[in-house]
Formats: C-alpha cells, sequence, structure tokens
C-alpha cells in the first residue's frame, strides 16, 4: 500500500510544469502570432527557469514585439549576463537600445554582433541598425549631450521609469549612488532634482540644479527644470529664467524637444510652437508627449490645423487621450482679443491682490481655452481663507450648480445671470469692454458683502453699462441703454441708484 502512495505521488511530481513547459507552450503561440498568449506562458517560464538563457531572450523578443522596449532591454541584459556567449542576444540588443533612441549602444552592439557572426543570420539586419545609428549621429549622445555609457545610462533610464510609476524614493536612492559614482552625469543629477521636487524637497531640487549650472554652465535641462520648478512655486524667478531660455538656440533635437515642451507647460506657446514645430517639419518621430505639447502650443498660437493633426497622432498612440483636447472646452478657436485666452492677463487677475479682480479672473477663467492648465496648477487656486463669493465664483467658473432655494446662493447666481449678459454683449472680454467687468465686479463684491438680493439680473446690467459708458460719454443717455435691455428708464434709474451706494466713493 506504502509503495503504491509512493508511485503514485511521483507521477505528480512528474506533471508539475516547468519552465520548458510553459517555454514550449508559448513558442507554438509565437507560431500562431498569438503574442498576448506566448507572453503570459513565457512571462511564466522566466519564473521558475530563471537561469535559462534562452527563455529571456524569447521573451526579450516578444516584449519587443507588444512594444515594451524598457522591459525587453532588461530581458535581454539578463539574458546576455548568464550567458555571454550567445552572440544572437547582441543582435537583439541592438535592436531593443535602436528602438529607445539609444544609437550610440545601438551600433556599438550591432558591431560586437557583426564581428563575432560574419555569416550570421541577422547580419544585414545588423548592418542597416549600423548604418541608421550613425546617420542619426546627433543622438549618439544623451539628453545632456554627454557620450552614453551603457551600464550607467541604464541604470538613468530604470531610476526614470520608477519615477514614472511614482516609486521616488527607490528612484532618489538609485540616483544619489550614480552622482556619487560618476559626479559628472548630468542627466543623473538632473533626474534626482526632479525626484526631490516630486517627493516635497523643493530646496533641496533647486539647490541640486544650481549645483549643476555652477559646474556645467548653460546645462540645458537643468535650466528648463529650474524654470519649471519656479512655475509651480509661482516664483518671480521665472521670468529671468525664460528670458534666458529665449535667448539658446539649440542644435541637438533633444534639447529642442525640451525646450519646447518646457515653454508650453508654463504657458509660452508660441516659443513652445516654434521647437516643436521646428522637430516635426524635419522630421522628427516624437512619443505622445511631444504630439500632447505641440496640440496645446499650436491651438494657442492660432495654429488649428496643425493642433488638431498633432491630436489625431497623439490618440492614435495613446487613445486614453481622448476628451483632453486643447479646444474641449471652446469647441473653436479663441480670438485673439478676447482676454479671457490670454494667458498671462488670466493669470495676473487670479493672483491679483484686490479680490474684485480675482473674482473677475475667475468668471474669465470658466470661459478660457487655459481653463485645464490652471485648474491644474498647484498653487493659482490657493487661497489662505477663500471668501464665500470666492468659493462660489470658482465653484461657478467649474460648473457647479446651486441651490436657488438657499438665499445667499439665489443671489450669487442672480448676479452671475447679470454678468452673463454684460458677456453676451461682445461673446468675449475685450480689453475696452474690461472695464465694464472691473467695475461691475467691484460692486458684486460690495453689494454681496452687505446681502443685496441682485433681484433683477436685467437691469443690474444695463445699470452698471450706463455708469461705464455716461462716465466716458456724455452724449450716453438711460432711455438708449434701457431700450437695449428692453426695460423702462424708470427701472434703470433705480437700479443705478442701488448700486451706486456700493462705489468705495459712497462707503461711511
Amino acid at each position: 500500500m506504502e509503495n503504491k502512495k509512493k508511485k503514485h505521488n511521483d507521477n505528480l511530481l512528474s506533471f508539475i510544469p516547468s519552465g520548458e513547459y510553459y517555454y514550449k507552450k508559448a513558442m507554438r503561440e509565437l507560431q500562431r502570432e498569438h503574442y498576448p498568449k506566448a507572453h503570459k506562458y513565457l512571462q511564466r517560464a522566466t519564473e521558475l527557469s530563471p537561469q535559462d538563457a534562452d527563455i529571456w531572450i524569447q521573451y526579450g523578443i516578444v516584449l519587443m514585439e507588444t512594444g515594451e522596449f524598457e522591459q525587453a532591454m532588461d530581458a535581454l541584459r539578463t539574458a546576455h549576463g548568464l550567458d555571454v556567449n550567445k552572440s544572437e542576444t547582441l543582435f537583439f540588443l541592438a535592436e531593443v537600445h535602436a528602438h529607445l533612441g539609444m544609437f550610440l549602444d545601438a551600433r556599438n552592439y550591432a558591431k560586437k554582433y557583426t564581428e563575432k557572426e560574419p555569416q550570421g543570420e541577422y547580419h544585414e539586419e545588423a548592418l542597416e541598425i549600423i548604418d541608421f545609428a550613425e546617420q542619426e549621429d546627433w543622438q549618439l549622445f544623451d539628453d545632456e549631450g554627454e557620450a552614453q555609457d551603457s551600464e550607467y545610462f541604464y541604470q538613468q533610464e530604470k531610476a526614470r521609469r520608477m519615477m514614472e510609476k511614482g516609486n521616488f524614493p527607490e528612484a532618489i536612492e538609485l540616483l544619489e549612488k550614480l552622482v556619487e559614482e560618476k559626479p559628472d552625469f548630468w542627466g543623473a543629477h538632473n533626474n534626482l532634482a526632479l525626484a526631490y521636487f516630486y517627493v516635497g524637497e523643493a530646496e533641496m531640487a533647486k539647490a541640486l540644479l544650481h549645483d549643476v549650472l555652477r559646474r556645467n554652465t548653460g546645462n540645458l535641462h537643468a535650466l528648463c527644470n529650474l524654470a519649471v520648478f519656479h512655475y509651480y512655486e509661482k516664483n518671480e524667478e521665472l521670468e529671468d529664467i525664460l528670458e534666458l531660455l529665449k535667448k539658446i538656440q539649440p542644435y541637438v533635437f533633444e534639447h529642442r524637444y525640451k525646450l519646447g515642451a518646457t515653454f508650453a507647460l508654463v504657458g509660452k506657446y508660441k516659443e513652445a510652437y516654434r521647437w516643436l514645430r521646428s522637430l516635426q517639419k524635419r522630421g522628427f518621430d516624437g512619443d505622445p508627449a511631444f504630439y500632447f505639447w505641440l496640440s496645446h502650443a499650436a491651438y494657442h498660437s492660432g495654429h488649428e490645423d496643425i493642433a488638431k493633426q498633432a491630436w489625431k497622432q497623439l490618440t492614435q498612440m495613446d487613445p486614453t487621450k481622448g476628451g483632453y483636447e486643447p479646444w474641449a472646452d471652446n469647441g473653436v478657436m479663441p480670438h485673439e482679443d478676447a482676454l479671457e485666452h490670454n494667458r498671462d492677463y488670466l493669470v495676473k487677475k487670479l493672483d491679483h491682490s484686490h479680490k474684485s479682480e480675482r473674482l473677475f479672473g475667475m468668471f474669465l477663467l470658466g470661459k478660457s481655452a487655459h481653463k485645464q492648465e490652471i485648474i491644474s496648477h498647484p498653487n493659482w487656486l490657493k487661497s489662505e481663507q477663500p471668501s464665500v463669493i470666492e468659493t462660489y465664483m470658482l465653484g461657478y467658473a467649474l460648473g457647479h450648480p446651486f441651490k436657488m432655494e438657499v438665499a445667499e446662493e439665489r443671489a450669487f447666481k442672480r448676479a452671475m445671470e447679470a454678468t452673463e449678459l454684460l458677456y453676451a454683449e461682445n461673446g468675449m472680454v475685450t480689453e475696452q469692454g474690461s472695464y465694464t467687468f472691473q467695475m461691475w465686479f467691484m460692486l458684486v463684491e460690495k453689494a454681496f458683502e452687505q446681502n443685496y438680493t441682485f433681484k433683477n439680473p436685467k437691469a443690474l446690467a444695463a445699470a452698471v453699462t450706463y455708469m461705464v459708458k455716461s462716465s466716458r460719454d456724455t452724449a450716453a443717455t438711460k432711455k438708449s441703454v434701457a431700450a437695449h435691455y428692453g426695460i423702462t428708464t424708470a427701472t434703470l434709474t433705480k437700479y443705478v441708484t442701488e448700486l451706486i451706494r456700493f462705489l468705495p466713493l459712497f462707503e461711511s
């Protein structure tokens, strides 16, 4: 009985799948071009047979087929470490480095393969990689203009992937080790500064960038990162750095990309469009981020067709970006005279020391092509103790509903109905028309504080219109303004009288 039981257990053990078992299943799936299944089986095979170089090679090939190039590099490097004599690994390492734009390494691996296998299966493809890499000699340097050191560059890319996944402490640990081992590896310094900033160590991040600029004067990535930090912190130093960046004329494509993306992020769209569009014209095959920034820069610079073409390319690469188009809230291109689409004007209003000006800014925000950018900024809409009306105004700009049965909310909603009537006069706010809104929001601030009910929005819009017109033109009449808004002259007079008492001049 005991022997039978032992034999039964041996049979069970013989059916436990091995790495070889899953490897063979994966190869059958590859013959059918079923890459997702092959991927799954090969991943399991690497777990069961982690010392098998052939499995890691095949896993790397499948990862490349599915576009997971960074993971493919990890798999192929593992295979090469397990068996340095497998020449085919050299070719696939060349291929994956070429896909990632690391042309110096791609060329080096391809050359090693051709030297080792002059008649090899992949000889012609390796020569093509060498030829392509040498044509792309502007990218035989990393994004800092430094000759690439394969191992250090690989470790930096690994840290960058950690940051993309939110693993900042691990990335910081790896990058700190890199900069200690290679003090002049500026790319690692700049990525470390970004990691510090993302974990809230802003001062340490800026100090590191200043150290880079002290030891490597004019380092473009350090300048761009510093600009981004000052932008998020709303520091005055931002303008000085932007003026410096405007004078830089980079040749390397990666530098042009960094410069263009930085200008776009901080809202300098004309400068951003210049650099990003120049790359596209020269055949630059960008990633999703490139087309995202190009679309935004083009849209806000008045190049609608280019913006939509770039967005189409982006959504083909990344369909999840649908709905985040720069024109999503507007549908049409902004008029060049519309102050609500003038980013600098809008930001100044939102940052203004006077509450009425901030209220005006928040109203413009609800109409602006820059709304998504502004509301995502960590500091612009923050206030230590926002007043009730500022809270309401921000909610209104973002489309939040109001309860008409609540007296305070009802009064605010009526004030906004009058504001919308003023806005409808031109369908935008122009420089000339802005004075009406500035006066109106000054009145709204004071009236709301004194529990004014804003009972007749149409009459209120007429009243503020007349007050502004009559202060500039003695020929302006109540009769013409009243007729324009469809109310009586007596009603207009009544509401002009009511609003006058909220002017600062009439405060007791």
